[in-house]
């Protein structure tokens, strides 16, 4: 466990890497969000969070199983991540910024090019349901 990492994990990296690739500048690990985003792109007022399916609940996803020792433990603080992403994600959709999660496992070496290429998109051309 202490060989896991908050910043600069290797997912974090792979976005990071293939937005700058594309042009784009950003900020990482920014303290003044709720959050600390991993990626905050300013000109797009996009934020991007990039969560490992275990530390952040990956629900409905086989990545995430909960652990089946010292449930009282995890299933708390695992609970207490779910719910903390959740109230970040409010804050930062409440003050005017477009959300984007990229999970662990969509960036696996078969899905990684189709969820990059959805990322950009997502940058790009936000959805109708987003309000700026």
């Amino acid at each position: 466990m202490s060989r896991i990492r908050s910043n600069n994990s290797k997912p974090e990296k792979t976005v990071r890497k293939f937005l700058y690739s594309k042009g784009f500048r950003y900020r990482k690990n920014d303290k003044r969000f709720a959050g600390k985003p991993d990626i905050v792109l300013s000109k797009y007022k996009t934020i991007i969070f990039v969560h490992g399916c275990f530390w952040h609940m990956h629900k409905g996803n086989p990545c995430f199983r909960m652990p089946k020792t010292r449930l009282e433990y995890w299933k708390p603080k695992l609970t207490r991540n779910y719910e903390r992403d959740k109230e970040n994600v409010a804050k930062l959709q409440a003050a005017g910024w477009y959300v984007i999660v990229v999970w662990e496992c969509e960036l696996k070496p078969k899905l990684k090019d189709k969820r990059l290429a959805t990322l950009l998109y997502e940058i790009l051309v936000k959805p109708k349901n987003y309000t700026d």
